[in-house]
């Protein structure tokens, strides 16, 4: 008989994969990507932050000293050794400074995001047509050396005193100049979205899904702050990673009980496919999820003309072709 003891188990013989969540079996979770989430919004304590801090400087002391020590030496035992070295150190400090200056450029870029848009939803909140000319102008120049902005700078600059209200002129400048923005960013979200489904669905290791997902996830952030304007330092990444994912944790943004993953980790198709293959979806899932948070943050305006993109649309185009969507 088919499946018996003599027989060698094959597909054709193989019993049927049990339905998500049938039978006590538990459904998808997206553990990696909560997993993350709960990390990055932990914040340490006082005594933890002055210990590496600590830290740090005594290991960039000994650092410091032993490069003094072997220059000196070198110096001592031949001249152009030592002064090789010495060149060579300097360049190593110069680049170090660079690195300290860029990422002082990136935090510098971030707080003037984080400036028009506090000051946007003032002269929404006002009605107040000079602040609302204000932010135009503050935003025109902040992206005056966009090439890829550049025609919808051209119409703005045409029409902007031909609009009367505050509300009015801030549509129309999220409208011409930010609309672009807004799909380059949702493309990276997409892109993201589909690398961590794969990753966690193709490979069954849980320490690769949390690599996949944390790499995924802080190249994503980084880029769409550069497609808004902002910087690509390694600091600023990270810093505006946790701002993220503390504001998802608080929110409760990354549960994965609502109708939405619901619908998407639960529903007729994935019913009938592997658990880590629904796992894969619900971590793509979050990670739309935290693309479309890292939007709100860095995007200089409101979401107000424009529609916030939604995230199970998202996760449908980033994972079109993957699996068939009819339940027959």
């Amino acid at each position: 008989m088919p499946g018996s003891a003599t027989e060698p188990l094959t597909p054709a013989t193989a019993p049927p994969v049990p339905d998500l969540g049938a039978d006590g079996a538990p459904g998808p979770e997206g553990r990696a990507m909560q997993t993350l989430a709960m990390l990055a919004a932990r914040r340490s304590s006082r005594l933890s932050r002055f210990f590496w801090t600590a830290l740090g400087g005594l290991l960039a002391f000994i650092v410091s000293v032993a490069a003094w020590d072997f220059v000196t030496g070198l110096l001592q035992r031949s001249a152009a050794l030592g002064g090789v070295a010495l060149i060579l150190l300097g360049v190593v400090a110069l680049a170090l400074l660079l690195v300290i200056l860029r990422e002082l450029a990136t935090f510098s870029r971030l707080r003037r995001l984080d400036a028009l848009h506090q000051q946007a939803n003032a002269a929404i909140a006002a009605q107040d047509l000079e602040q609302a000319r204000a932010v135009f102008d503050r935003l025109m120049r902040f992206y005056a050396q966009r090439d890829d902005t550049a025609w919808g700078r051209d119409r703005l600059a045409e029409r902007r005193d031909e609009v009367m209200d505050a509300d009015g002129l801030l549509t129309m400048l999220e409208r011409e100049l930010l609309a672009p923005l807004d799909g380059a960013a949702t493309r990276e979200v997409e892109l993201a979205a589909r690398t961590v489904a794969a990753v966690t669905a193709l490979v069954p290791i849980t320490l690769a899904d949390m690599i996949a997902a944390l790499s995924a996830n802080l190249r994503m952030i980084r880029r769409i702050a550069e497609i808004y304007g902002g910087r690509g330092g390694l600091l600023g990444s990270i810093r505006l990673a946790r701002a993220v994912l503390t504001h998802l944790v608080a929110t409760g943004i990354v549960a994965v009980g609502d109708d939405m993953i619901s619908s998407i980790a639960g529903g007729g198709v994935l019913a009938r496919v592997s658990r880590r293959f629904g796992e894969g979806v619900v971590n793509g899932a979050l990670t739309a999820r935290v693309g479309v948070a890292a939007m709100e943050v860095c995007r200089p305006l409101p979401f107000r003309a424009l529609t916030r993109p939604s995230v199970g649309a998202l996760v449908k185009r980033a994972l079109a072709g993957v699996f068939d969507r009819s339940d027959g």
